[in-house]
């Protein structure tokens, strides 16, 4: 199953070789929410692997992001003591770019931008049969 989140990108870390043949790399989000007039901050770690450490080069910090990630859960047991471990695991990253005020606007496709139709029927050169 596939979750996303959307919040700005405040950390991003150096990728790790954690072996030979795996590497690493993560990122933090800040994730604000307005609930009930009251501003709550979480900021949320995310891992990446493997070819997938790139996905972080393309975005600055700063920047409001969009994540997609699936949650991996790990059994660990060490000198008889059993723990659990919880991973996001990032697969992919947009940029969320907001308008900047004065930037192009969008052509509005909603609206005829069309000569009028000359519906007198003169021979002006531009009238067509159909």
């Amino acid at each position: 199953m596939s979750f996303e989140i959307t919040g700005k990108l405040i950390v991003k870390y150096n990728t790790v070789q954690r072996s030979e043949s795996f590497k690493t790399r993560e990122f933090v989000i800040e994730k604000t929410d307005d609930i009930n007039g009251r501003v709550i901050t979480n900021y949320v770690k995310f891992q990446c692997v493997q070819d997938r450490t790139a996905i972080v080069d393309r975005h600055n910090e700063g920047e409001m992001v969009k994540v997609y990630f699936n949650i991996k859960g790990t059994r660990w047991e060490k000198d008889g003591k059993v723990n659990y471990i919880t991973n996001l695991d990032a697969w992919r990253m947009e940029s969320m770019m907001q308008a900047q005020p004065g930037a192009d606007r969008q052509p509005d496709y909603n609206t005829s931008q069309e000569a009028p139709f000359n519906a007198g029927g003169g021979n002006s050169g531009d009238d067509l049969p159909f």
